[in-house]
């Protein structure tokens, strides 16, 4: 947003219309900031279930993401309900009932993940041989041992 002197109320207001203009430094700044709302082993798979206007209980989500822990899956749909990603939405009643959809700006988000989906399918094979070798090192060495017998 853009602050813009207003002579008729002679103040600064903020307007939503004009552009924001970047340089290198604020436009690798605001994206990061960006990535950080969607940090977290669980929220882009959260996002990928919620896409397309679905509206999931909380158990929906459970059974649609069987690795997630409960406590996980709490804690990675607060921080995004605080975000103004998802909007949680409980009713009164025994036992409880709560829902979780997206909201219009978290609904946004699908093109933008699309557009990096497409983006990372581009990637030269080189590229992508060198990554994978990458991914299974770390992998080995995130890997639990096991005592030997």
């Amino acid at each position: 947003m853009l602050v813009k002197w207003e002579v008729r109320t002679k103040k600064y207001v903020r307007k939503a219309d004009m552009p924001k203009r970047y340089t290198p430094v604020t436009a690798a700044a605001d994206l990061e900031k960006a990535l950080r709302l969607l940090e977290g082993r669980w929220k882009l798979v959260i996002l990928f279930h919620l896409f397309g206007g679905k509206i999931m209980r909380f158990s929906d989500l459970e059974r649609a993401i069987p690795a997630i822990t409960q406590k996980m899956l709490g804690q990675q749909l607060k921080a995004m309900e605080a975000d103004g990603i998802v909007l949680r939405t409980a009713y009164p009643q025994v036992p409880p009932k709560v829902e979780y959809r997206l909201t219009s700006w978290g609904q946004s988000l699908c093109p933008a993940l699309d557009a990096i989906l497409k983006w990372a399918d581009r990637c030269p094979a080189h590229v992508r041989k060198v990554s994978e070798t990458r991914n299974q090192k770390m992998l080995h060495r995130l890997a639990p041992r096991t005592a030997p017998e």
